[in-house]
C-alpha cells in the first residue's frame, strides 16, 4: 500500500468514502448524540496529517467498532458501521 505518510489514490477515495458515510450518520435525526460525537471525532482523526495512513485507519476503526456494540444505534446506521470498517481494513502502513 504506502510507504510513510503519502496518501495512495486508494486510500484517498477510502478515506472520502468513510467520511461521506460518517457524515450521512450525522445528519441522520435517528443517530443519538454520543454516536454523532464519535462520528465527528472520526472525521476529525481522518484529517489528520501528522499520522500514517494505518495509523489514521486503526484509530478511525478503534473509534467506530465501539459504536456497533452499542444497543442504540439503529440498524441502518450499524450497517454504515459495518461499512466503514470493511473499507478501512484494508489500509496498512
Amino acid at each position: 500500500m504506502s510507504t510513510g505518510k503519502e496518501f495512495t489514490e486508494e486510500v484517498k477515495e477510502a478515506f472520502e468514502n468513510v467520511e461521506k458515510l460518517l457524515n450521512g450518520m450525522m445528519k441522520d435525526r435517528s443517530v443519538p448524540r454520543n454516536i454523532k460525537r464519535v462520528a465527528q471525532r472520526a472525521i476529525d482523526a481522518l484529517h489528520n496529517e501528522n499520522e500514517t495512513p494505518g495509523v489514521i485507519s486503526s484509530n478511525v476503526i478503534y473509534m467506530v467498532d465501539d459504536l456497533s456494540q452499542d444497543p442504540n444505534i439503529p440498524f441502518h446506521v450499524r450497517t454504515s458501521v459495518y461499512r466503514i470498517l470493511s473499507l478501512l481494513e484494508n489500509i496498512q502502513d
